[in-house]
């Protein structure tokens, strides 16, 4: 249990240090993804997004099971 907490609080730390890298990529803001802007409402569907992280998830799940 210890060494579990251990690697999630050390998985928390890099993704907060990675921080400023991630805010850079145009993740969210590619073609594709649906914004809808009314004047009380704002709608968005990150389809492009959800698709293009998708493949690198899997891609990597694949090359670590090779």
């Amino acid at each position: 249990m210890q060494r579990t907490l251990i690697i999630i609080g050390l998985i928390i730390l890099g993704i907060g240090l990675a921080w400023p890298f991630f805010a850079r990529l145009p993740l969210g803001r590619l073609p594709g993804d649906i914004l809808i802007k009314r004047e009380y409402v704002k709608i968005y569907f990150p389809i492009t997004t959800c698709i293009v992280v998708s493949l690198v998830v899997s891609f990597i799940f694949w090359f670590f099971r090779r």
